[in-house]
């Protein structure tokens, strides 16, 4: 949503987001992110932001909508996941495989391995500008910035995809009709998902039931009770509109064969202000989209066409943006105010360690002295097997503990979740919460580093 106007491209749509739906995140607990957005002239240094998120939220992902270098520098050694951005205008550039290589030389190559770069984003919503060189670039571009992963031995570690609109969509109600709109289809959208296919890479959509949202569909946009909206060829109801749009879409890939592409959200969220008659805008239904869409995300149920799935999603925005043009709401989309206090409690706040014990509490150990998480020695394999699955779904380094990595060796269940869990809880600032892992974990004094392996 980092444009400088959407009405456009939503009004040609709003049709098709009448019908719509809504899950969210990848990962068994599900997995939200955040857009860092900077068009404002009063935000807080990149330092403060990285460590705001680490310490006080439980935002483990953020999408930039560029490379800017201070803000990798700051997310260095925190093990967010980071996504980044080459603007539109680079696109054609790309096209071009030593540009492609230098890009990546120069915005990827210094900041990773410190910085957890997942995700390289080729331009936003490049099929909504209708510009004939961009979006016959684009398949192009993404090849070749691929290409230059391959090259420097990053294209398992860092993904190559790009975010579109919902504009994409020429039919998406009911949402089994869903069908991507002709021209973009075949020559554009075909060789693009045949692409993420190949690179086990996401489809990315910008879905926003604000947008497509009137007075009768307010509630079912809020993901509030509702009679529900049903689809007369499979029979199956929509009780918002979020699951409709990921339908859509869904149906839409699935007509070009790619119905096995995973989908990530890219951005979805609701405004907290706008000008007077204004439909729908206050912080509370803010609150209550993005509440809700976490739980959504949390329970993992999926979408009627697509059950017991999850979805990477990122809420737009961090912050409110004071320099965004357009109307008053595209400047108040943000869950933090400039000065990080919240616009909205939506949970995603830490709780303060006096209003928050942990559920397994660990010996009082002095502030000085070094700490480790270890996993009890009599905790569950399965328990301890769950416990790296999620550290390295969230996107931490897991290297050094697969095959011929430094800390392989022993090859058992308890050493790797040894090195994974203090990973996380040396990542996320030291808490002894961090470290509880549904009471599978202890806080230890003791350096569990052994020869290469370093804790």
């Amino acid at each position: 949503m980092e444009r400088t106007i959407r009405h456009a491209a939503n009004s040609a749509v709003s049709g098709l987001l009448l019908l719509i739906a809504a899950t969210l995140v990848g990962g068994v607990q599900g997995t939200i992110g955040v857009n860092y957005g900077t068009i404002a002239n009063n935000l807080p240094p990149p330092a403060e932001v990285a460590h705001f998120l680490l310490e006080e939220t439980t935002i483990n992902r953020v999408r930039l909508f560029d490379a800017n270098p201070a803000i990798l520098q700051a997310f260095a050694h925190t093990g967010i996941a980071v996504t980044i951005t080459v603007p539109n205008q680079q696109i054609p550039d790309l096209t071009k495989l030593s540009f492609a290589q230098h890009w990546v030389k120069s915005n990827v190559l210094p900041y990773t391995p410190s910085t957890n770069i997942i995700r390289i984003l080729v331009g936003n919503e490049v099929l909504s500008t209708a510009n004939k060189l961009l979006i016959a670039s684009l398949v192009p571009a993404m090849q070749n910035l691929h290409t230059a992963l391959v090259g420097v031995s990053l294209d398992r570690r860092i993904q190559v995809s790009t975010p579109h609109s919902l504009g994409i969509l020429s039919t998406s109600s009911p949402p089994s009709t869903g069908k991507f709109r002709r021209g973009y289809d075949t020559v554009v959208l075909k060789p693009l998902l045949s692409f993420l296919k190949a690179t086990n890479s996401p489809f990315m959509i910008n879905p926003y039931p604000f947008f497509g949202c009137s007075e009768g569909t307010l509630d079912y946009a809020l993901f509030r009770p509702n009679s529900g909206v049903l689809d007369d060829n499979t029979r199956l109801v929509y009780t918002n509109m979020l699951d409709g749009q990921l339908d859509a879409t869904f149906s839409a890939m699935k007509l070009l064969g790619f119905e096995d592409v995973d989908i990530v959200i890219a951005e979805t969220g609701w405004p907290s202000l706008a000008d007077p008659g204004q439909l729908g805008v206050d912080s509370e239904n803010a609150a209550e989209y993005n509440g809700n869409l976490i739980k959504h995300v949390t329970y993992g149920v999926g979408t009627p066409l697509m059950p017991n799935r999850t979805f990477e999603t990122y809420i737009f925005a961090l912050f409110n943006e004071n320099l965004k043009p357009g109307p008053t709401y595209e400047r108040n989309f943000g869950l933090f105010q400039p000065d990080m206090t919240p616009v909205y409690d939506i949970g995603i706040q830490r709780p303060t360690r006096s209003a928050s014990l942990p559920l397994n509490p660990s010996p009082v150990v002095t502030p000085k002295q070094k700490r480790w998480c270890l996993p009890k020695s009599d905790a569950d394999p399965k328990a301890l097997q769950n416990n790296i699955d999620y550290v390295c779904g969230l996107g931490f380094d897991c290297r050094p503990i697969q095959d011929g990595g430094a800390c392989f060796l022993p090859n058992t269940v308890q050493a790797h979740a040894a090195y994974v869990m203090n990973a996380y809880y040396q990542a996320t600032g030291r808490n002894a919460y961090d470290c509880d892992f549904a009471q599978t974990g202890a806080i230890s004094t003791v350096d569990p580093s052994y020869g290469g392996c370093r804790y």
